[in-house]
């Protein structure tokens, strides 16, 4: 008589414990400001599926004076139709701004319950965020809103990044993004303008240090790295190389798009090859059947031992390539991705 077949333990639950769970956001996060641009990125999301955010901005995309105006407008497309992925946050202006409570109050009461998250910018010191989020819970209160609403925020002054493992530290933070441009500014020309280029921003010492800083700090908390723009959006091969760094480097695992031309390459870039996916695909699956245990796998003619250190990154892996798959150019096998994603 056989032996009874053991149930198969999924990656995840055998993997990590619930509160080593980083959030499995999409790679990209594009910002668009104006109404025409913005309706414009919620129809290509809704085509290319949620391989990418859509950020809309309420903080350089505003006009001066008409901020509360531009929140409705915000609000109202996050709550339309057009969203068709539940994955639409919107950028409010600084925690001191006069318009920032009322910009929140109005986002979230309209468009709380399908709010992806609130982007706020500029903090000048952890302080500045605690009481962004507590403007933000305060409103979700206010309006009944039965969830709490993820808080994303921008790494882009001086005060900010001092205190940068603090702020990652705050349970209502999911993403931490650099603010390249407000953060060569802030050292008032004592950092060229060449390291805002795409190529330059990864050569200075200062902002190389700002963006490590910033990497490590989101994944000793279990937070996503957002990676900075490249404002060069005609020279994509530029963005492909910035975003490759990015990704393999610096260990960013999102970056920011702020135009449509961008975002296929953020994505390709930030994406696993298909020879890494295979092979994550090899161990996964052998470990799942050791149930966990420790394994011998042949990889270019070399014996290598795996145990549950080594699975983790693999699984990683296979997130990531679930997470790039655009639509109609899926990365995982489809019984794969059944297997571990149910689609």
């Amino acid at each position: 008589m056989s032996a009874p077949s053991v149930p198969l333990v999924h990656p995840r639950d055998a993997l990590f414990e619930s509160d080593e769970r980083a959030p499995t956001l999409p790679v990209c996060d594009h910002y668009a400001g104006v109404e025409v641009r913005m309706r414009k990125a919620l129809a290509l999301q809704a085509e290319l599926g949620p391989v990418f955010d859509v950020t809309l901005d309420g903080e350089d995309g505003a006009p001066v004076g008409g901020e509360v105006e531009h929140a409705h407008l915000m609000a109202e497309l996050v709550d339309s139709t057009a969203n068709h992925h539940d994955r639409v946050g919107v950028r409010v202006q600084t925690v001191d701004h006069p318009a920032f409570e009322a910009m929140v109050d109005t986002v979230v009461a309209r468009a709380g319950a399908r709010l992806a998250y609130l982007m706020v910018p500029k903090p000048r010191h952890l302080q500045d965020i605690e009481q962004a989020i507590a403007a933000i819970d305060a409103a979700s209160r206010r309006h009944g809103l039965g969830r709490s609403i993820p808080v994303h925020t921008l790494i882009e002054t001086h005060g900010a990044l001092r205190e940068v493992e603090a702020i990652a530290a705050l349970p209502r933070i999911e993403s931490l993004s650099f603010g390249l441009m407000d953060f060569v500014s802030a050292h008032r020309g004592a950092i060229p303008h060449s390291a805002m280029t795409a190529a330059g921003q990864f050569s200075h010492p200062l902002v190389v240090r700002a963006k490590l800083a910033i990497a490590a700090a989101c994944h000793g908390r279990g937070k996503t790295p957002s990676h900075c723009v490249v404002t060069e959006f005609k020279h994509l091969n530029a963005l492909q190389d910035a975003a490759t760094r990015a990704c393999r480097e610096f260990g960013y695992t999102r970056m920011w798009s702020i135009h449509p031309d961008q975002i296929r390459p953020i994505v390709e870039a930030f994406s696993p090859t298909t020879a890494e996916i295979d092979l994550a695909i090899q161990i996964i699956e052998a470990a799942q059947q050791a149930q966990w245990g420790p394994i011998r796998h042949r990889h270019q003619g070399q014996d290598q031992l795996h145990d549950r250190a080594s699975y983790r990154y693999f699984w990683h892996v296979i997130e990531r390539a679930h997470r790039t798959s655009l639509h109609g150019q899926a990365q995982l096998p489809v019984e794969v991705s059944a297997r571990y994603f149910g689609t």
